[in-house]
């Protein structure tokens, strides 16, 4: 009896001290937790994770589901398991292809600049991967810009594209920064980024957006601006051969309702859906809402040409938020 309330208290010191080991990392590494959780989750959903070559160096995708190809390209600074509260439910219907853009993740290069070159070359390696035939592309943030371009450069590869509050214009807030140096530069961005309803990021992990933006993807993506603006494609979209759908969460300003309007003014063929109480990566902000807003635009005819200028959907259905 001795000897098994000596085990039965190792085992708790044990399991103990494993909290508290997890719960210092959070603490200090918040950011890195959620990652490594989200990328858990599309694991343990089914994904399967593989690596592939590409001009940029071996680039990581997750890949799951069965029927039509769906890919997911995330923003600037995430990564595949910010599409975890998503995918799984996408992959019911579609086979489903998250990717880890070039320097993020776990997709090279792991160091140095990330010029946007190197981006659409990772993601080319990625995209060869995949049985070849039209796919749609879904990107959010950076990731419509890129998806964006690509699909510029290969429109017989692209079916449908789908860009979440984000794209290849110039943005429209430059008094806000992706990359703070302080606290207070911090909440005003991410004041701009979020419904003011959400909950509050707390302090340590501001501290956290604060340390990465100077040392992570965001700061290797900043590194060659002039190289980022080259790719943009304001007034080169006239000749844009691929069905677009704008699905926009509607309390983002730093990528406003108003920067999705002017991309789908020169859209030959668009369509903008709005999500209310929602902010600029909402598959993140508000999960439930937006996978149901996607699976309709995913499902709905593709968006047709139109002379008088786009149409313009009702806001998607309201519905309990996820956060």
């Amino acid at each position: 009896m001795q000897r098994a309330a000596k085990i039965t208290v190792a085992c708790a010191v044990a399991v103990l001290a494993a909290v508290a080991a997890g719960a210092l990392v959070f603490y200090t590494r918040p950011l890195a937790t959620l990652a490594w959780l989200g990328r858990q989750r599309l694991a343990s959903s089914g994904f399967e994770r593989r690596f592939h070559p590409s001009a940029a160096g071996p680039q990581c995708i997750f890949s799951g589901g069965g029927g039509a190809p769906v890919v997911l390209l995330h923003g600037a600074g995430d990564q595949a398991g910010g599409w975890a509260k998503v995918a799984p439910r996408l992959a019911k219907s579609f086979a489903v292809v998250a990717v880890d853009l070039a320097g993020h993740g776990e997709s090279a290069p792991a160091s140095g600049s990330i010029p946007f070159a190197t981006l659409l070359a990772g993601f080319d390696g990625a995209m060869k991967e995949i049985p070849q035939g039209k796919v749609t592309l879904v990107g959010n943030s950076l990731g419509a810009w890129v998806a964006t371009v690509w699909a510029k450069d290969h429109p017989d590869r692209v079916q449908h594209l789908v860009l979440v509050n984000g794209g290849p214009l110039l943005g429209d807030r430059p008094d806000l920064t992706l990359h703070p140096k302080n606290r207070a530069e911090a909440d005003r961005t991410l004041a701009a980024l979020r419904d003011p309803s959400a909950p509050m990021v707390p302090d340590f992990v501001v501290d956290d957006i604060i340390r990465v933006a100077a040392t992570g993807p965001m700061g290797r993506l900043a590194a060659e601006p002039k190289n980022l603006n080259a790719y943009l494609l304001d007034g080169r979209l006239g000749g844009f051969d691929v069905p677009v759908d704008l699905l926009w969460g509607a309390s983002d300003k730093l990528v406003s309702v108003d920067y999705a309007r002017r991309l789908a003014a020169q859209l030959p063929a668009a369509r903008l859906t709005t999500i209310d109480r929602c902010g600029h990566a909402p598959q993140v902000e508000c999960s439930e809402r937006f996978a149901e807003a996607l699976m309709k635009v995913l499902k709905d005819p593709l968006p047709a040409p139109t002379v008088s200028g786009p149409p313009v959907a009702a806001p998607a259905p309201a519905a309990a938020s996820t956060p």
